[in-house]
């Protein structure tokens, strides 16, 4: 069967109806990786309609899928392509480039599609927001109830983390619960500005903002500092827990960009940081300066990298 007839049998399955009435993103491919179908849950997650995207082949990198550790997939890893070569289903977590620049988790199950002769003609991958989008919905109310809430970006802002963090320290003392420090600064920030206008800058912080969520977990803290630095408080960072978190963080930033219309690449920044883990007795001003010093010397030794002191 050829990929032309293999897609002709796609459609005539027509599963349109049953793929829009769910609530997780899901699109289909033909054995050359065209997508054929695109329901309105992955309109949803994605950001991009199902116009920009039918037609068009994975291989074009549309999403930008990277690993958890920020390794991009499409084009040598990809888990849908190896589940067409070999026929197995596939299900990983991995970070989708959403229209607008930021980096979405997704959780990914991909299943292939044969005909009556068990030849695969094409697969279904099947994707949910792993992001806690309720969650963080929730507590940017509780936030902005206590004005905690920076109105940019809609992080916590400098004084939540602040008191945070002396919180932490304390449960340090008392408990003995490690806990770690980043300090993260856009690099070249005001370049966007001069180029491109402060209101790109803007959409450029919410953009950091949005994939460095992404890459902590519930129970981590990012607040926005100021300016253009964010600061995150890191819990359980024995190890390299701390120095994979912020590695993680640092990439998923790498491999992003905004948006600025069709047919126009994206602008993309890259992040220095800085991280520290909490010594007991030491004061947080002590614990910031630390990881703020680490951070610089990320800025000194060339930028887009991670140093943990």
């Amino acid at each position: 069967m050829t990929p032309r007839q293999g897609a002709a049998l796609l459609r005539e399955l027509q599963p349109e109806a049953l793929l829009d009435s769910i609530g997780e993103g899901a699109y289909l491919v033909d054995v050359d990786r065209t997508i054929v179908f695109w329901n309105q849950s992955a309109e949803r997650i994605t950001g991009f309609g199902r116009a920009e995207v039918v037609g068009r082949h994975c291989q074009e990198n549309l999403l930008r899928h990277v690993s958890l550790d920020g390794r991009p997939l499409c084009e040598t890893e990809c888990p849908l392509s190896a589940a067409l070569a070999d026929g197995q289903p596939r299900e990983s977590r991995v970070f989708l480039h959403h229209k607008t620049g930021h980096r979405v988790p997704v959780d990914v199950r991909i299943g292939v599609l044969r005909d009556g002769a068990s030849r695969v003609v094409g697969a279904l991958e099947v994707f949910s927001d792993a992001s806690n989008q309720a969650a963080l919905e929730d507590q940017v109310e509780q936030l902005s109830q206590l004005a905690f809430l920076d109105a940019l970006t809609q992080l916590p802002n400098r004084r939540f983390v602040e008191v945070r963090l002396e919180s932490a320290c304390n449960e340090l003392n008392r408990y003995g619960w490690t806990f770690g420090l980043l300090f993260v600064d856009v690099d070249h920030f005001k370049l966007i500005n001069d180029v491109y206008g402060h209101e790109a800058g803007d959409d450029m912080l919410c953009m950091v903002a949005r994939t460095l969520s992404a890459g902590l977990r519930p129970s981590d803290v990012l607040a926005r500092w100021g300016g253009e630095e964010f600061l995150a408080v890191i819990r359980n960072a024995e190890g390299g827990a701390l120095e994979a978190c912020a590695e993680r963080c640092r990439s998923l930033v790498e491999h992003s960009g905004l948006r600025r219309g069709p047919g126009v690449p994206p602008v993309v920044v890259t992040v220095s940081v800085g991280g520290t883990v909490a010594r007991p007795g030491e004061l947080p001003a002590d614990m910031v300066s630390r990881a703020d010093a680490a951070m610089y010397r990320s800025k000194n030794e060339g930028r887009n990298r991670v140093t943990i002191h």
